[in-house]
């Protein structure tokens, strides 16, 4: 959800300002634009669009300077148009901004009263007059205003600031939104994450809420609000610039889908030890044998993973699950069991909801445990522990490899536990481990499916304007992510249902223009499940479904379409299903002309409420 990127050095920015621009278009953004210090003035060209909008801009009417912000922005308050677009600027200063600013409304009436005139609809520009009215009321020193607007500032935000009388600096701040500095060899950079950095540097430094910066070529001076100076420690990324090309895939989205075998092997082999064929979880600040209740919190794509861990906790290792969403979680006050442990699953590590409800759970005294794809993250940092994800950066918005290597941790983690508990004996642990292992290659085999699958997609599901999605145990979360994988690429609308609810209410739906995909597995569930299919055709539905072999000797006479995946134990069934959903929402969406990577007001990081 929107990006920010800066430089102060020696050479003109502006076109590494674009590069950065392009590596943070996976957030989403809606309009673009950069600002630059030059020649004693601020030069900014901004456009609605992509950021080949602003290119052609920028061929138009090029800028120098060597300081300079840029901003991809996705738009909460003004229409997308250039007159919103970032950076907002007057003749002073100029302001990239992610976030919101909470109490925009009384700071803009104070400043309309003082006679400052606004340009924009957005709540950013109040940051731009905020620091101009400072320096107008004595405050000399223009780093000095900046601080004490900064003050007077309420909500979440990250800025990168240019302040025209002092060109020697560029100003960063972050309170609630993710902001990363980067070092290099006499010039400093600024961006929403280490991603947008990496071609320019690994030497990363982030900041912690609250926290402010003056950067110069030679460094950069990190102060609280109250102007005391503090240290934040300087890591060294492990991103680089060559991980985030399409490799000869027409899509980040299908690039990564077929990633899928490699990274959950990487995820897996992080905890599985081939020699004893157990599971073995890093160190942990809680004893795993007398956790009484586990929380299980999490946003969109990662919550459904979520999901599929709470059927697994609690039938492999014996431990009631509440799941929630976090952005009702912590709104309905709930009362959590002492010593409970509080599980949080985003795939940046930064998702604004995820986040509070962490920080209410570390007030409520439990234990959290961070599942995340950036072990720089600020979930990461402020969990008592975290099981990484090693998906890789993912850039395709709609979560594809970050969902699979989710649910190994969640096995794994499972696993684990149930021994830990004694929950499971060591023969069962075996199997489920076992099974785990023959996940990735299992996988590979899916993806030879995806010509027949991209066949029903075009044939089946670009034509239809609603899909129902049906499963039962662990498949009823991959109905929902399948039907959210189709809502958000392809805009079809869609819904996912527990199969067994399907005669209290959706079944009215069913007709011969629905198709309905169905997700079974040979689990104890299988023939509840297939008694569903044949409700479905009774109705006209065409089903379309995904099962082994011997689900497809059952239902192939049956449904319109079948795929038989190879057949593995129950409990990884749904690692392995979700891939098959994944590319039938990618194809339907690549065949209706979409925007797949990134889809219309989705965002990638959604790091505000």
């Amino acid at each position: 959800m929107c990006g920010i990127v800066g430089i102060i050095g020696a050479s003109p920015v502006a076109p590494r300002l674009i590069e950065g621009l392009k590596r943070l278009e996976y957030r989403g953004y809606d309009s673009a634009g950069l600002a630059t210090l030059d020649g004693g003035t601020i030069q900014r060209r901004r456009a609605k669009g992509k950021i080949a909008a602003l290119e052609e801009r920028l061929r138009e009417e090029p800028i120098q300077g060597t300081t300079g912000i840029g901003h991809t922005r996705w738009a909460t308050h003004g229409m997308p148009n250039e007159a919103n677009a970032h950076p907002h600027a007057n003749e002073n200063v100029a302001v990239v901004h992610n976030g919101i600013i909470e109490n925009f409304h009384e700071l803009r009436e104070d400043l309309l009263a003082k006679g400052h005139v606004f340009t924009s609809d957005t709540d950013t520009e109040v940051v731009v007059h905020l620091i101009s009215q400072e320096i107008a009321e004595g405050t000399n020193d223009p780093i000095e205003a900046t601080r004490r607007a900064l003050g007077r500032l309420e909500g979440a935000f990250a800025l990168g600031i240019l302040l025209l009388d002092r060109p020697d600096v560029l100003i960063a701040a972050r309170q609630g939104s993710p902001l990363a500095l980067g070092h290099g060899d006499g010039e400093m950079f600024l961006g929403s994450d280490a991603l947008a950095l990496a071609p320019m540097t690994q030497r990363i430094t982030y900041l912690e809420d609250g926290d402010w910066a003056v950067l110069t070529k030679e460094g950069a001076t990190i102060r609280d609000l109250s102007g005391q100076t503090v240290s934040r420690p300087e890591q060294l990324s492990s991103l680089s610039g060559a991980m985030i090309g399409k490799g000869g895939h027409r899509h980040f989205m299908a690039k990564e889908i077929f990633e899928q075998p490699q990274v959950i092997g990487d995820t897996l082999s992080a905890m599985f030890n081939p020699t004893a064929r157990t599971i073995t979880l890093p160190d942990l600040p809680f004893d795993p044998a007398t956790v009484p209740r586990i929380t299980m919190i999490a946003c969109g794509t990662a919550s459904l993973a979520g999901m599929v861990g709470k059927y697994w906790l609690e039938r492999h290792a014996g431990i009631p699950v509440d799941w929630d969403l976090a952005s009702e979680f912590r709104y309905r006050e709930p009362v959590m069991t002492e010593g409970g442990l509080a599980v949080f699953i985003s795939q940046s590590g930064e998702t604004a909801d995820t986040l509070a409800a962490l920080r209410y759970c570390k007030q409520q005294g439990q234990y959290c445990l961070g599942i995340v794809n950036a072990p720089e993250s600020t979930i990461a940092r402020e969990a008592h522990a975290v099981l990484p994800t090693l998906a890789g950066p993912e850039i395709g918005v709609a979560s594809t490899k970050a969902f699979t290597t989710q649910l190994v941790v969640l096995a794994c983690l499972t696993i684990a536990l149930g021994k830990a508990r004694g929950a499971l004996d060591h023969e069962t642990e075996a199997r489920l481990s076992g099974a785990l292992t023959e996940v990735p290659s299992r996988a590979a085999e899916v993806l030879n499916h995806d010509e027949r699958i991209r066949a029903i997609a075009e044939e089946t599901f670009v034509p239809a304007r609603d899909v129902l999605y049906l499963g039962r145990g662990t498949s009823y979360p991959l109905a929902l992510e399948g039907a959210l994988k189709l809502k958000e690429i392809s805009y079809i609308h869609a819904e996912g249902y527990a199969a067994g609810e399907m005669k209290h209410g959706p079944i009215a739906l069913i007709d011969e223009h629905v198709p309905v995909v169905v997700i079974a597995p040979s689990d104890d569930l299988f023939e509840k499940t297939a008694s569903n299919v044949q409700e479905v055709v009774a109705r006209g539905g065409k089903a379309v479904v995904f099962a082994d072999d011997a689900g497809v000797g059952r239902l192939k006479d049956l449904a319109l379409e079948t795929i038989a995946l190879p057949a593995v134990d129950p409990f990884v069934a749904p690692i392995l299903y979700a891939i098959p959903v994944q590319l039938l929402a990618y194809h339907t969406a690549v065949a209706k002309g979409t925007d797949v990577d990134q889809p219309r007001n989705l965002a990638k990081a959604v790091t505000v409420e």
